[in-house]
């Protein structure tokens, strides 16, 4: 029997696609090296570099003319003071800045031969410039020196502590989870699950007034994570707010799959997960169509059932809200610069007939996207400065990392990232099922984020011409989760409203009023005309047929990857 090929994880896909990128890149420059701009970009750097050693030589300090100018630097990493109290510290700062200028003006004029290959190589820029920053290292970071000396050496001591102790988990710490545990004050909204089967347990909440709306919301998060990014604490939590303005809500809570789930794929989510989900929704509630809401990829899976559905002669929605989703893959953000056959067919190949694709690579993932922020102000602050990072919920989910059915990535990653399928009527089929979404007519609601580099915001906006049903689009400020995630109570950020969604989305942008403050209010004033008459709230939850097991957040989203 022979054995698959090791498959490399996503972030050594993602190095060597755009080590490739360049390589091929800097061959063709090579070649020709008249049809760039290299080369006065390297004559600009040479003169840059001399006055930089000469302003070294005489001594002047890295903030010099901010200070003089009464102007902080714009670089948190260097805006404590010992970077402008010694000349060499100084110099290593702006040596640095100088360098990372270049590289990533150089990125943008080496010769490519298309966009995705341009992205690539910035990819790979960015990595190495945030990687090379002399503030991740001991010997060249002055707030490391300063600290040390301050605590007697105990900050090396804890650093390193806490260096073995993270090479003990496989991961960066980046928040205090001794703060936090679920089910004690994260995901703590009221409720009990009231189904379960191998992919999913049914959450279903206690109502918090007296009177609640007949038609409930059926919430299907992510599967790629765990569902209580939408239960964190009571103050930021999406399904306390909603059950607290009246719905009743259920909670898909997606199993975090083990060596026996390694099987399931895309047409059991579907199958095993949406649809018997909106069956058990119907058989507690009585009621035929239910509100859905779909969340990233949960908003994909949704979709496509819904489809199904109606493919069926079925329509169970009676409206479907879909948050930070992408049913149009064209421009699939950052991720899908990666996707290509090689990539896809090497999945198909190891983990594509069964295994599993491990929580933490997923995790590693995502976390190179964002560098900075989610690999090495933790290095610094843990390592260099033997700190322990705050207590934060979101991170503490982030860390929480699910695994993924082989089968199920294979699928997903070729019928959607790199074929771009979803958004051709009877292209796909599910069951011998064909899927088109021009059939789904119900009304709709669809939150894109602005800064969202996993689902970039315009092709959120996309997926406004596949839905043939009256679309409400609104735009949240900040990325994939934080714009969602922006409780009302804090009143804090923006959104943008406008007319009707067309055909370009830089055209509704211009003509949208942006408005302070979250967009849950929005958000509910749309869905509450859609949750029917106001009856009795439920006594207990489930019924006869579908009697409670446990109280939520039920065993699934306790399990760890």
């Amino acid at each position: 029997m022979s054995v698959p090929p090791e498959s490399p994880s996503f972030p050594q896909q993602f190095f060597l696609q755009a080590s490739q990128a360049f390589s091929q890149a800097w061959s063709r420059w090579m070649a020709s090296p008249d049809s760039a701009t290299l080369i006065p970009l390297q004559q600009e750097w040479a003169e840059r570099y001399g006055a930089l050693w000469r302003q070294a030589l005489e001594g002047q300090g890295v903030h010099a003319a901010e200070k003089s100018s009464g102007q902080a630097p714009a670089d948190r990493r260097f805006s404590d003071p010992a970077w402008g109290e010694s000349p060499v510290h100084g110099y290593l700062h702006q040596l640095y800045q100088l360098n990372a200028e270049f590289f990533s003006r150089a990125a943008e004029a080496l010769p490519v031969q298309g966009e995705t290959d341009r992205a690539r190589i910035r990819y790979l820029v960015r990595q190495i410039v945030e990687a090379m920053a002399p503030s991740n290292f001991a010997a060249t970071n002055p707030q490391f020196i300063r600290h040390a000396i301050e605590t007697q050496g105990e900050s090396i001591r804890t650093g390193l502590q806490n260096l073995l102790e993270d090479m003990h988990k496989g991961r960066i710490t980046m928040s205090d989870e001794s703060a936090f545990e679920v089910g004690r004050n994260l995901a703590v909204t009221p409720g009990s699950v009231v189904f379960e089967n191998e992919l999913f347990q049914l959450i279903q909440y206690a109502p918090q007034t007296g009177k609640v709306g007949q038609r409930p919301l059926l919430m299907i998060p992510p599967c790629i994570n765990k569902y209580y990014i939408l239960d964190l604490q009571p103050r930021n939590s999406v399904v306390r707010y909603v059950v607290e303005q009246g719905h009743t809500v259920f909670l898909v809570s997606w199993r975090n799959p083990g060596r026996e789930q390694g099987r399931l794929t895309w047409e059991d989510y579907i199958e095993q997960g949406v649809l018997q989900a909106i069956e058990v929704v119907r058989g507690i509630s009585g009621q035929r169509q239910l509100n859905m809401l779909g969340f990233c990829v949960g908003g994909t899976l949704l979709s496509c059932a819904l489809a199904v559905a109606r493919a069926r002669g079925d329509d169970p929605a009676r409206s479907l809200t879909l948050l930070t989703t992408l049913l149009d893959f064209e421009d699939a953000g950052e991720i899908g610069v990666f996707v290509d056959e090689g990539s896809v067919a090497l999945r198909e190949t190891t983990i594509g007939q069964g295994g599993l694709l491990p929580g933490k690579e997923l995790a590693a993932m995502f976390s190179s996207l964002r560098a900075n922020d989610l690999i090495w102000q933790y290095v610094v602050g843990n390592y260099l400065m033997g700190g322990k990072p705050r207590p934060f919920d979101l991170l503490y989910w982030n860390a929480d990392s699910t695994n993924l059915p082989g089968p199920f990535l294979a699928w997903y990653l070729r019928h959607m990232y790199l074929q771009n399928e979803l958004r051709i009527p009877g292209q796909l089929h599910v069951g011998g099922t064909p899927v088109d979404l021009g059939k789904l007519d119900m009304p709709a609601f669809i939150l894109a984020a602005r800064e969202d580099h996993i689902v970039p915001w315009a092709s959120a906006y996309a997926s406004s011409c596949l839905l043939q049903g009256k679309t409400e689009f609104v735009l949240a400020a900040s990325g994939h989760i934080a714009g969602v995630i922006n409780p009302a109570v804090d009143n804090k950020r923006s959104h943008w409203q406008g007319s009707a969604p067309g055909i370009v989305a830089d055209d509704w942008l211009e003509q949208a009023t942006e408005k302070p403050g979250s967009w849950w209010p929005a958000w509910m004033e749309w869905l509450s005309p859609h949750r029917g008459r106001k009856v009795s709230a439920p006594e207990m939850p489930g019924n006869e047929q579908y009697p409670v097991i446990e109280a939520a957040p039920g065993r699934y989203v306790k399990e760890k990857a």
